[in-house]
C-alpha cells in the first residue's frame, strides 16, 4: 500500500505556501517532487485538492498520498567506515559530514546504508525495510556523530523502545558562542519550528516538543565555551 501522512497546521505555519510547508516538514523529499504530488492531486487540504500557491489557514488538515515507490536495487559499496564499536547485535559508527544515512530519491548510492551492506553483508535488521536496513535513528547529512545500527530485529526492537521512552543517555560535545555563568546547569525549553525560518528549529514556538539538556562546562575561551 502507498503511504499516507497527515499534518494539522499550527499557528506559526498559517499563511505559508503549501509546497514550502511540505518541503520543510518532509526534509527528505525535494520541493519539486512535492509540487508534482500537489499538481497530481495527491495532496489535499481539508479533503480538497489545492494548487501549489495555496496558503495555509490555521486548523487546515493536510493529507498526502505517496504513490507506491519503485524499489531500487540498493548496492553494497566498499566505503570506509569509522567504527567505534561492534558486536553480534549492533554496530556503532561515526557518520561523517556530507554522508546521507539511508537511500532516498536523489541519493541511492554513497549512503551509510550502502557502506553497511558491504561491511555487514546480510547481518542487518529488516524492520525498517529495504531502504533502511538496521537504521533506528538518523542525523542530517551535514551533521557528524555516532549512530547505533542494529544487526537483528531483536536488537532493533529493544533500541527503538529505549528511544521512545527516553531511557538512553546521550552525550554531545559542542563549542557554544557566548559565556556560561554557571559551570553546570539544566535547560528545559520546548523546541519546535522557527516561526519564520521554517527549516530551523527554535525555542520561540508555541507548539514545541519537550526538550531537556543538562550541560557541564569543559573549557572556557574569550567569546566561546
Amino acid at each position: 500500500m502507498a503511504d499516507l501522512n497527515e499534518f494539522i497546521t499550527v499557528e506559526d505555519a498559517a499563511g505559508e505556501r503549501i509546497d514550502r510547508f511540505l518541503a520543510d516538514e518532509l526534509s527528505d523529499r525535494s520541493r519539486s517532487f512535492l509540487q508534482k504530488l500537489i499538481k497530481e492531486q495527491d495532496v489535499k487540504v481539508n479533503d480538497k485538492p489545492v494548487k501549489t500557491s495555496y496558503r495555509l489557514v490555521l486548523g487546515d488538515l493536510v493529507s498526502i498520498h505517496f504513490p507506491e515507490p519503485e524499489k531500487p536495487d540498493i548496492a553494497a559499496e566498499d566505503i570506509p567506515l569509522d567504527i567505534l564499536y561492534e558486536d553480534g547485535d549492533i554496530i556503532v559508527v561515526n557518520k561523517p559530514k556530507q554522508m546521507v544515512v539511508h537511500p532516498a530519491p536523489g541519493h541511492y548510492s554513497g549512503t551509510l546504508v550502502n557502506a553497511l551492506l558491504y561491511h555487514c553483508r546480510d547481518n542487518l535488521s529488516g524492520i525498517n525495510g529495504e531502504l533502511r536496513p538496521g537504521i533506528v535513528h538518523r542525523i542530517d547529512m551535514d551533521t557528524t556523530g555516532s549512530l547505533v545500527v542494529c544487526k537483528n530485529d531483536t536488537a532493533h526492537q529493544s533500541l527503538s523502545a529505549q528511544l521512545k521512552e527516553h531511557s538512553i543517555h546521550r552525550v554531545y560535545e559542542a563549542v557554544v558562542h557566548g559565556r556560561f555563568k554557571e559551570d553546570k546547569g539544566r535547560i528545559d525549553s520546548p523546541v519546535g519550528r522557527h516561526p519564520t525560518e521554517r527549516k530551523k528549529m527554535s525555542t520561540q514556538t508555541k507548539n514545541g516538543r519537550a526538550a531537556v539538556t543538562h550541560y557541564e562546562v569543559l573549557e572556557r575561551f574569550d567569546e566561546f565555551t
